[in-house]
């Protein structure tokens, strides 16, 4: 079953009629209250955003700019074909994503990863939020419920929601938010790197977004070298918590002390695997491991330590990493660091618009919802934002799975019978139909989530915009993740 391709169509090319004057309050203007935003505002829909910065700040943000990553500078793969994170870049550079869009005019090299300048990204997301007709932004803290008075709010506060409001929100939830530890990795200044030690390759040579194969600077580590690294991180000191913080780590992002603690091998084959790589001080050998550094900003003068998010006291940092060829003279921009992350259960307490079931008019985005990653977090203010500009215009975008529908792409579906309960034959990973309302589509591995999922077809578009909520059963986390659009 094939279809045609997917038209690259604009919010701007349809509005829907007879806007409410009243507007959309959005309460955070990180990844997914920044998207939710122009959503919204793009569909004519009028939107005030609330942003608490820089008059109230968090343990993780230095700047008052939307948008800001306060971790990584990498959006992850880019490759649509074979890659499910690739695929939701495109599908939300279609919907006429602003994170996408800003993410493309300030990528800096990162092989197949999309990687940018995160100044310049956050800059470009708060010049295009602040300079919309239909977007007014409000600077301070919301430190509680927001009023009666404010009927379709979207709350993406993030995972570092102020205490007040966190506090409303599990008292109006009757349940305490689940929570996981986050952890940040050092940035080093180009000009102290030894690259007589060092050299620049990406993996397996291959270029990326921005077209560089060369993207990444590695420090090779003999056996020895290896051995004394992990001895260190396993006895060096480290950021306690108290004996009543009993919360797991977000497998996706552990520090690096963390997983060497797992088995001394586990660094060799995790970010510190050497495959792909062939060292030219030395005949093109492959190093026993390696330690990645991947471009920071536009300049490239800032390089972020790749994977090598940490809890160790900032002093061990300094000695430990130094030791690390080529790194030996290092300065850092910053050191690494470690904060607590808080989320909703979302599964019991959201519906499939994202809205709060005890009380409609509060709908969720982003990682409070308990997404993991940057394009997740956009991902999920994307659909709130057309939900809600919807909500506000009267409008109902269809769900797909209340129609008993399932929409994937026919290269990851095939349906080749359609016999009373015949089961969907399928290649690369999809899962077969499941009944209305609870379909499930598996990874692309083929692996199975039991959780829910939804898609909600855009007018606009014409396409259905679906995920899956699972539980991560390490992190607790709920992941939503793209699973396609095709003609409806």
């Amino acid at each position: 079953m094939s279809h045609a391709p997917l038209p690259r169509t604009r919010a701007a090319d349809y509005v829907w009629p007879l806007m409410d004057t009243q507007p959309i309050h959005i309460i955070g203007a990180g990844l997914a209250g920044s998207e939710a935003a122009w959503q919204a505002a793009r569909h004519g829909a009028p939107v005030v955003l609330h942003e608490m910065r820089p008059f109230v700040g968090t343990p993780a943000h230095a700047t008052a700019d939307f948008a800001e990553l306060v971790c990584s500078n990498s959006f992850r793969s880019d490759d649509a074909q074979y890659n499910a994170v690739g695929l939701l870049h495109a599908e939300m550079r279609r919907l006429d994503s602003l994170v996408m869009a800003c993410a493309d005019a300030h990528q800096t090299p990162a092989g197949g990863a999309l990687a940018v300048d995160r100044e310049g990204f956050a800059q470009a997301v708060t010049e295009r939020i602040s300079s919309h007709p239909l977007i007014s932004v409000e600077r301070g803290e919301v430190a509680g419920l927001p009023p009666p008075a404010w009927d379709n709010v979207i709350i993406a506060t993030g995972p570092l929601t102020s205490a007040g409001l966190s506090l409303a929100i599990a008292a109006l939830t009757g349940a305490e938010a689940l929570a996981f530890f986050d952890a940040i990795a050092p940035i080093v200044h180009l000009e102290t790197i030894d690259m007589s030690v060092a050299w620049r390759q990406s993996r397996y040579d291959k270029s990326g977004p921005a077209g560089d194969a060369a993207a990444y600077i590695n420090c090779p580590m003999t056996r020895e070298q290896y051995e004394g690294f992990v001895d260190s991180l396993l006895a060096g000191p480290k950021a306690e918590f108290k004996d009543w913080e009993n919360v797991p780590y977000f497998d996706g992002c552990l520090p690096i002390e963390v997983m060497a603690e797992r088995g001394r091998e586990t660094l060799r084959h995790g970010p510190m695997k050497p495959v792909g790589l062939a060292n030219p001080h030395r005949g093109g050998e492959r190093a026993y491991a390696v330690v990645q550094l991947r471009q920071d900003n536009a300049l490239g003068t800032l390089w972020n330590m790749v994977g090598f998010q940490t809890k160790l006291k900032h002093g061990a940092q300094t000695e430990i990493f130094r030791a690390i060829p080529g790194l030996e003279k290092a300065v850092f921009a910053r050191l690494g660091g470690l904060h607590r992350n808080t989320f909703l259960d979302s599964p019991r307490f959201l519906d499939e618009r994202l809205r709060l079931k005890s009380e409609p008019r509060l709908r969720f985005a982003g990682q409070i919802t308990g997404v993991e990653g940057y394009v997740e977090s956009a991902a999920t203010g994307l659909v709130a934002g057309r939900l809600a500009a919807a909500e506000r215009a009267g409008a109902t975008l269809r769900s797909a799975a209340t129609r008993g529908r399932v929409a994937a792409p026919a290269r990851w579906a095939k349906v080749r019978s359609r016999r009373k309960g015949a089961r969907a034959q399928t290649r690369r990973g999809a899962a077969r139909p499941r009944r209305p309302g609870r379909l499930d589509w598996g990874r692309l591995s083929g692996r199975r989530s039991p959780g829910y999922s939804a898609a909600w077809v855009s007018p606009d578009v014409r396409c259905a915009f679906s995920f899956s909520a699972t539980r991560n059963a390490n992190s607790r986390a709920c992941s939503p993740f793209r699973r396609g659009s095709q003609w409806v």
